[in-house]
């Protein structure tokens, strides 16, 4: 996705009714498209919250019960994941993908470990984090979209961190207990991105709508 001009990138929603030019013709910002970025901006301060939250209960109570984090942190990927705005289908549903299948793991582990214990088995089996990874390279997928979209530095910390560190504790190298305040850095960086959302005009986070119509025109002239 191309963010639009800078003119259309402001502090506040100055998109409504205008009309702006995209690389395949013109466009307006329509109701409909501010409450899809709104949902989108919402679900991932929800994300950021939930992460933070988990990561404070882990860190000062212990792995026990951080089961309703995780739901909370699925559900807001999940819907973060439905209303972001990504101008190739087959990336857009590869993420989805990524996010069920991550689901499932994180499904499968409560199933075995019981709600009360997926942290600890976490910590005690590494090889479970193969199993709900999927979720976190699709967390890693809308982080490399916000930065190639708005260049935030913030994005690249979640890009990079998130990755690394989930490969370093299942190689054995950095144990996950031991990754707490690097997790915390990547939960802090993906809340400053998500709260700075709120501070963008609507049409930054649709971007160029004529290239969606003609890419939605030549997969409808195909069929």
């Amino acid at each position: 996705m191309t963010t639009p001009s800078p003119a259309t990138i402001s502090t506040a929603d100055q998109s409504a009714g205008q009309l702006h030019q995209g690389m395949f013709g013109t466009y307006r910002i329509t109701a409909a498209d501010r409450r899809e970025v709104m949902a989108y901006r919402i679900s991932l301060l929800a994300l950021a919250v939930a992460q933070l939250g988990c990561l404070v209960q882990w860190a000062w109570a212990g792995a026990t019960w951080i089961g309703p984090w995780l739901v909370v942190m699925a559900v807001a990927l999940g819907l973060a994941l439905h209303w972001i705005h990504i101008y190739l289908r087959p990336l857009h549903q590869a993420l989805r993908l990524l996010w069920l299948l991550g689901v499932g793991g994180g499904v499968a582990l409560a199933y075995q470990a019981g709600p009360a214990h997926m942290g600890n088995t976490l910590l005690a089996q590494p090889l479970w984090i193969m199993a709900v990874g999927p979720y976190f390279a699709a967390l890693t997928g809308l982080g490399f979209k916000e930065f190639f979209c708005f260049r935030r530095l913030e994005a690249v910390g979640v890009t990079l961190l998130v990755p690394l560190l989930l490969m370093l504790a299942l190689l054995g190298v950095v144990p996950l207990g031991m990754e707490g305040p690097f997790w915390f850095l990547e939960a802090a960086l993906l809340l400053v991105l998500a709260a700075g959302k709120f501070r963008l005009d609507p049409a930054a986070d649709v971007g160029d709508k004529s290239v969606f119509q003609e890419l939605e025109h030549r997969r409808r002239s195909v069929r």
